[in-house]
């Protein structure tokens, strides 16, 4: 009678599998974000990490990042299609760098609903991008809102609070441009490109040139 409810028992932690017995080795301790550290680790070592910073900072100072809506809309004003315009040109000079875009809301309503309106809010300023020529696979769009992010913290309406921001969020895996590391050449492409001098011959054509007879 012990051997058997000793079985039953053996039988229904199997069942259960509350020790983890059927499961492969370190099953229990990665939850997912095992390689995090060593992805980090390539990351700083081959520059990528910090270029994308130097990356995200130039784009913050060359264009407006956010854009606003109304109060529980998701519908883009004329301000906020000039603003995605210039973001879309500013994109198009670097098809190898990835973009996220985040979504708020301000603090009136649900937290659920306004997670809701943030993506709402996010995806339609990624539609508005693709529309501009930028590749859908460039393009993510994530969630906030403002419970968890607000720029003005108070309860009420708050136009700030209801935005997207656009952001560098890395290079595009396997792009012919960065399959060797190059991502400085990427991110000071256009400076030096603009530090060319003019031409002195403004104005000039090609009889200007010629010999008198």
């Amino acid at each position: 009678m012990l051997g058997l409810s000793a079985g039953a028992m053996l039988s229904g932690c199997a069942a259960r599998d509350v020790n983890g017995f059927n499961r492969e080795a370190g099953s229990l301790i990665d939850t997912g974000d095992f390689g995090n550290a060593t992805m980090n680790n390539h990351q700083y070592m081959t520059g990528q990490k910090q270029y994308v910073y130097d990356l995200s900072q130039r784009f913050a100072s060359e264009v407006l990042t956010t854009v606003n809506f109304a109060f529980n809309s998701s519908t883009l004003d004329q301000g906020a299609i000039d603003t995605l315009r210039e973001q879309a040109r500013w994109i198009r000079q670097f098809p190898e760098v990835r973009f996220r875009v985040y979504g708020h809301a301000d603090k009136v309503g649900s937290a659920g609903y306004n997670k809701a309106l943030g993506l709402k809010r996010a995806n339609t300023v990624v539609n508005f991008l693709v529309s501009q020529g930028i590749s859908r696979t460039r393009l993510e769009a994530v969630v906030s809102f403002g419970e968890t992010q607000p720029l003005i913290v108070t309860e009420g309406r708050e136009r700030r609070n209801r935005r997207t921001v656009t952001e560098v969020s890395g290079f595009v895996t396997g792009h012919p441009t960065i399959l060797d590391g190059k991502y400085a050449e990427v991110i000071y492409r256009e400076y030096v490109n603009s530090a060319e001098p003019e031409s002195g011959l403004t104005g000039l054509q090609g009889r200007d040139f010629g010999i008198d007879q």
